[in-house]
């Protein structure tokens, strides 16, 4: 049976199924096992028909993106930086805020996206608000894609704002309080993020001999890059030895190590071959997705990955593409050694192999083995509550040509956005890889 209609309320489900409320949850349990699609809009639709693969129908594409070039923001709300970071990325599509059918946030208290869509008068039919933190938008274009494939919509819009800088806010070193069941074993014991980041990369080193010079290597090829952005946060050039010599923040961690904490946000514009076509713009066509989430496994967790193997593989899969294929990569620098654990996760190098990787200019653009972060990434240029969104726009920049002359990737044919988001005992990894729309 399938069913195209929302189904809008409890009642409405007794008349159409002809079922008491104690029948309806084990008639969708019978129904899902039944079918290989199960989705939920309203109460739910069910249909018995299998989703195509990427690649087969209704491909998807970023038509739209943009950064908003403050790092500082003490005169706006988070709610301007929105609109400020919508309107750029729709014009940077060609399109109007009457075009957009779909929305994405996250991050956002009170009902984030009903809030911001009513803030900004959005008439959307498809919303999400996946919460997983540097990831989450991320995930936000993956999600705009299944829409977009299941039409649902045709131009969906993804938005990130925040103002940590202007707040003060210790992104890094505070402890937050007992917000979870995670945290009344860990913050009783006053661990922070930072804290949690070098038990991990000292336990990298023990195990492979990783160096805080190797470490230094990812930063400085950052900094490398940031120096050609007018709007990073720091656009100085670093030495491997400026890196080391840095304080300590948490032991083998320096503070070099550590990204910037801005104001500013960014927004990415989705849209259906439909619209794609329509469009005087080069596009990034979305090739390959993936997303997984890295439990703690009840205490038997392998502390030296993030869930990149997982996310990796299915982006891979899908695109048809392996690591070899990847002429640049945004990866999530929250913190130096995010990095060289991502590098291992997705492939670029065996575990325990990531320090040896990065050593010799292999991350800095345009003739490094592996490019990554061309505008400075989180490392130098900017952080504004989560990281993830600017990997996203930095990747498409690439495809598209668009990067700093001095970093852009000669003729790129594929490029990767990876995100990360979670804390102690649980990360979300989330990879998008990106082609040319004319591949």
């Amino acid at each position: 049976m399938e069913f195209q209609k929302h189904l809008r309320s409890r009642s409405f489900v007794r008349d159409v199924l002809g079922l008491g409320t104690d029948r309806i949850l084990l008639s969708l349990i019978e129904c899902c096992r039944a079918s290989t699609w199960v989705a939920t809009t309203g109460i739910f639709i069910i249909d018995s028909g299998k989703i195509p693969p990427m690649g087969s129908v209704r491909q998807a594409y970023i038509a739209g993106a943009y950064e908003h070039p403050t790092r500082e923001a003490p005169d706006k709300t988070v709610q301007e930086l929105h609109a400020d970071v919508a309107r750029g990325a729709l014009a940077d599509a060609g399109l109007t805020k009457d075009d957009i059918d779909a929305y994405y946030t996250a991050g956002e208290p009170d009902n984030g996206p009903v809030l911001l869509a009513d803030y900004m008068n959005l008439d959307v039919t498809t919303f999400g608000s996946t919460e997983v933190g540097g990831s989450s938008y991320v995930s936000h274009v993956g999600h705009a894609v299944n829409a977009i494939r299941n039409g649902k919509c045709d131009v969906a819009l993804v938005t990130l704002a925040g103002r940590p800088r202007s707040r003060s806010q210790d992104t890094g070193t505070g402890v937050h309080g007992f917000d979870n069941f995670r945290s009344h074993f860990t913050s009783t014991y006053g661990e922070t993020i930072i804290a949690k980041v070098a038990h991990d990369a000292r336990r990298h080193m023990h195990e492979y001999g990783t160096t805080s010079e190797q470490l230094a290597e990812i930063r400085e090829a950052a900094a490398h890059h940031a120096q050609y952005n007018e709007h990073a946060m720091y656009q100085d050039p670093v030495t491997v030895e400026d890196v080391v010599e840095s304080r300590i923040i948490a032991d083998p961690v320096h503070m070099l190590d550590c990204c910037v904490i801005s104001d500013g946000g960014g927004a990415v514009v989705v849209v259906s071959e439909d619209v794609q076509s329509e469009l005087d713009r080069d596009c990034a066509e979305i090739t390959g997705y993936g997303e997984h989430i890295e439990t703690s496994n009840a205490g038997y967790t392998d502390i030296l990955t993030q869930g990149g193997v997982e996310s990796g593989e299915m982006a891979y899969e899908e695109a048809g593409v392996g690591p070899d294929d990847i002429d640049y990569a945004s990866i999530y620098d929250a913190f130096t050694f995010f990095v060289l654990r991502s590098i291992e996760d997705l492939g670029f190098a065996e575990p325990g192999e990531g320090g040896k990787f990065v050593e010799g200019g292999a991350l800095k653009a345009p003739d490094g083995e592996l490019p990554y972060n061309t505008d400075g990434g989180s490392l130098c240029s900017n952080h504004p509550n989560r990281g993830g969104m600017t990997k996203i726009i930095e990747a498409v920049r690439q495809i598209r040509g668009e990067a700093n002359e001095e970093v852009q990737v000669p003729d790129p044919e594929y490029t990767m956005a990876h995100g990360l988001g979670g804390g102690p005992g649980g990360h979300a990894a989330v990879t998008l890889i990106f082609g040319r729309a004319d591949q």
